[in-house]
C-alpha cells in the first residue's frame, strides 16, 4: 500500500481534514450561543446609556472550557481508536469493518456515502469562495452599493423577497448575495435556472479536487502544504487586524471570562459533544483511510493528541479573530 512521503505530510493530511467550517464557522456561533449569560459591558470605553440598543454576545468562556473536557474524554480516545485501526490494517473503512465482521461492512459503506454528501455541499461552498474570490479584483466592489433605480431596487423596497426580514430595504452585502450571486426566486416552487457563475465555480471547485486526487497520496500530499498552511495565514492576518481594532483587548477579557451556570443546560452538552465528533471528522471514515496509509510504527497516541490539539488551536484562533 502506498505510504506517506514524510510524517509531517500525514499530520498535514490529519489537520486538513479535520479542520474546516466546524472550526472557522460553527465553533465561534457556539461560543455566543451557549456562553451563557449577556454581557452588559461596553467595548471600547462607550457608555452603556448612549446605546440601549446594544446587546453583546454572551461570554464563550464557558463553552470552550465544556469543548475541552469532551475533547479530552470523548475525542481523543476515539480520534486514537481510529488512527490505530487504519494504521493496523492498512485499510479503508469498508474494509476495517469487513476485516472485524463482514456483517459490518454496511457501515463502512454508509460512512463513506456520509462523504459524498458532504464533498457535495463542500464544493457547493468552494464555488461561492471562488466567485467571490474572482468578484473582489472589480473596482469598485459589487457589494459596496446597491443600485438606486431599476426591476431590481432596494432602496425603501420589502426585504423579504432577498432573504431580509421587514421592510426599508437591505443592504448592499445582502442585496449581492440573494440578488446577483444566487438571484433567488419569490417562491421555491419557481425555477431560476442555472446560474453560469456559479456552474463555472462549482466545476472549478470539483477540477481542484480531481487534480489533487489524480495520482493518490502522492499528488494529494503536495498540495497539503498549501491547502492546508494557507488558511492558517489568513487566519493570522485576520487575528493581527482584529487586535488593532477599537475594544479588541475587552472582547479578548470577555471570551476568556467562563459564566460555569451555562454548564447547566443539557443544550450546551449536546453541541459542545456535537462540535467535537464535527471538528475531528469522527465516524465518517476519512481519519481511518489517512491513517492507513501511514507508517505501521507510527505513535498512534502522540498523533491523536497533536491532532486534536491543533484543532482545538485552531478553533480558537477562529474565535479570537472572530471576537
Amino acid at each position: 500500500r502506498p505510504a506517506w512521503t514524510s510524517k509531517a505530510q500525514y499530520i498535514l493530511a490529519q489537520l486538513g481534514f479535520s479542520v474546516g467550517l466546524g472550526n472557522v464557522w460553527r465553533f465561534p456561533y457556539l461560543c455566543h450561543q451557549n456562553g451563557g449569560g449577556k454581557c452588559w459591558e461596553v467595548l471600547g470605553g462607550r457608555v452603556r446609556g448612549s446605546h440601549p440598543h446594544l446587546t453583546l454576545p454572551s461570554r464563550p468562556g464557558a463553552f470552550l472550557l465544556l469543548y475541552l473536557l469532551l475533547l479530552f474524554l470523548l475525542g481523543i480516545p476515539l480520534l486514537f481508536l481510529e488512527l490505530a485501526v487504519g494504521q493496523c490494517l492498512r485499510q479503508g473503512s469498508v474494509g476495517v469493518w469487513r476485516s472485524i465482521s463482514p456483517r459490518l461492512a454496511g457501515i463502512g459503506l454508509a460512512s463513506c456515502l456520509v462523504c459524498v454528501f458532504v464533498a457535495l455541499y463542500y464544493n457547493v461552498i468552494i464555488a461561492w469562495s471562488l466567485l467571490y474570490l474572482a468578484r473582489s479584483f472589480q473596482h469598485p466592489l459589487p457589494w459596496q452599493s446597491c443600485p438606486s433605480a431599476g426591476p431590481n431596487r432596494t432602496g425603501g423596497g420589502p426585504q423579504g423577497a432577498w432573504g431580509g426580514g421587514g421592510g426599508g430595504g437591505v443592504s448592499p452585502t445582502t442585496y449581492f448575495w440573494y440578488r446577483q450571486t444566487l438571484d433567488v426566486t419569490p417562491e421555491m416552487g419557481v425555477g431560476g435556472g442555472l446560474q453560469p457563475a456559479l456552474v463555472g465555480g462549482l466545476l472549478g471547485a470539483w477540477a481542484l479536487v480531481g487534480a489533487s486526487l489524480l495520482k493518490g497520496i502522492k499528488s494529494s500530499g503536495k498540495v497539503l502544504y498549501v491547502s492546508t498552511l494557507f488558511p492558517y495565514l489568513v487566519l493570522f492576518c485576520l487575528l493581527v487586524r482584529g487586535l488593532l481594532l477599537e475594544g479588541a483587548p475587552e472582547g479578548v477579557r470577555i471570551m476568556f471570562t467562563p459564566k460555569v451556570s451555562a454548564w447547566g443546560t443539557g443544550q450546551a452538552w449536546r453541541q459542545a459533544a456535537t462540535q467535537v465528533f464535527f471538528a475531528l471528522g469522527l465516524g465518517f471514515g476519512s481519519v481511518i483511510a489517512y491513517a492507513s496509509y501511514g507508517a505501521r510504527r507510527s505513535n498512534c497516541h502522540r498523533d491523536a493528541v497533536l491532532v486534536a490539539g491543533l484543532n482545538a488551536l485552531t478553533s480558537l484562533l477562529a474565535t479570537l479573530v472572530v471576537f
